[in-house]
């Protein structure tokens, strides 16, 4: 089991806080423009770079990543009526990244499988009774009938984040292992030359 990096660690290891600023950013990106490119609704990346910034970083830090990219897109985007419910899931995910944060090997994929498909359905059930709630039955009745009818209507919002979360999610964990990997080269040039 890896322990936590320090800031001093982390500053000393660059290139991790780099990766997970870029996959942070292209999380933000992505927010932005899926629409444009005709993405489904709910697939994201915020997941995918909370588990990536809690893997990498193996700091408290890390569980800032989703709420970062959903503060920063919503500045240009806009939120809802439910903007109460959809960030305080994203703190709760990027909350749950941090129990990630030392699995490794193949125990690794297994735990980001699970993050991936827990995490999606937290933010359905979450979201959807936020929509519900706020609503004051105008959208919904008030009642357990209104409850599971917004549940049934955000169905098609719940697939493409749980499809995306189960290659997204696993892709961030290569990706931990990856730069783990690549850690542990030789530097270029300090390999000892074969005898003569």
């Amino acid at each position: 089991m890896s322990e936590d990096l320090t800031a001093r660690e982390l500053a000393h290891r660059w290139w991790r806080p780099v990766v997970a600023v870029l996959v942070v950013v292209g999380a933000v990106t992505w927010r932005l423009v899926k629409g444009d490119l005709g993405a489904p609704p709910n697939l994201e990346l915020s997941t995918a770079a909370a588990f990536l910034a809690a893997g990498l970083l193996r700091h408290r830090v890390a569980a800032l990543a989703p709420l970062i990219v959903v503060a920063v897109s919503d500045l240009m985007l806009g939120n809802s009526a439910i903007l109460i419910f959809t960030w305080t899931a994203w703190a709760a995910i990027g909350a749950a990244a941090l129990w990630t944060r030392r699995a490794g090997g193949a125990r690794r994929f297994a735990v980001a499988l699970g993050y991936g498909v827990g995490s999606s359905l937290f933010f359905y059930l979450w979201t959807n009774f936020g929509v519900w709630l706020e609503g004051h039955g105008r959208f919904y009745s008030s009642g357990l009938d209104g409850l599971v009818a917004s549940y049934v209507a955000g169905l098609p919002f719940l697939r493409p984040m749980l499809v995306g979360n189960l290659v997204l999610v696993p892709l961030a964990a290569a990706v931990v292992t990856l730069v783990e990997r690549l850690e542990h080269l030789p530097a270029a040039g300090t390999a000892p030359h074969p005898a003569r």
